[in-house]
């Protein structure tokens, strides 16, 4: 599969999956890892919702720097595929938070209802987070447990990926 065409595929599996993983470390360096429901409108920059006290904002507070999985869960055993981000990770600044719910939670035939900036303020227990990511792969496409051809590697491997369309566009604020 060529670059676009891997790229194409993660934006699939980006549009078609719900949740994401996030991976985030605590102050003490303990790993933590929690599905949360996102959404995206560039595939680069990622938002959800999430309690300010859940482990993984805390987390986010303590250090930034993120890990992302989406993983195509519906296809058969042996299959499936996943997109994999780094990014740094923070709660949407005030200012923000219109932009953000102009994206978040993302189309109502997803099973979202729209929220309000109350839904993400206080006194509400929710606030918006958004990753932004850096190096986005995927794994390099191999048939029959051969080697893929791009390497010549038999074992699972990742490939850098551009998923966003037109890096330019994007600042992190």
């Amino acid at each position: 599969m060529a670059d676009d065409g891997l790229a194409s595929a993660g934006r699939a599996i980006i549009d078609r999956i719900a949740y994401m993983t996030l991976a985030t470390v605590d102050a003490e360096g303990r790993p933590w890892a929690s599905p949360v429901f996102f959404a995206t409108a560039d595939y680069r920059v990622y938002y959800w919702m999430s309690a300010p006290g859940a482990a993984h904002s805390r987390n986010i507070t303590e250090r930034p720097a993120v890990g992302i999985v989406v993983f195509d869960s519906t296809v058969a055993p042996g299959t499936g595929q996943a997109v994999y981000l780094t990014a740094t990770a923070e709660q949407v600044p005030g200012t923000e938070i219109d932009r953000a719910l102009a994206i978040y939670p993302g189309a109502r035939d997803g099973g979202s209802e729209p929220l309000t900036r109350a839904d993400a303020q206080a006194p509400s227990p929710y606030r918006l987070y958004r990753a932004i990511a850096g190096e986005q792969s995927m794994l390099c496409p191999r048939d029959d447990d051969g080697p893929c051809t791009a390497h010549g590697v038999a074992h699972d491997h990742r490939v850098p990926v551009r998923l966003d369309r037109d890096p330019l566009q994007f600042t992190t604020a």
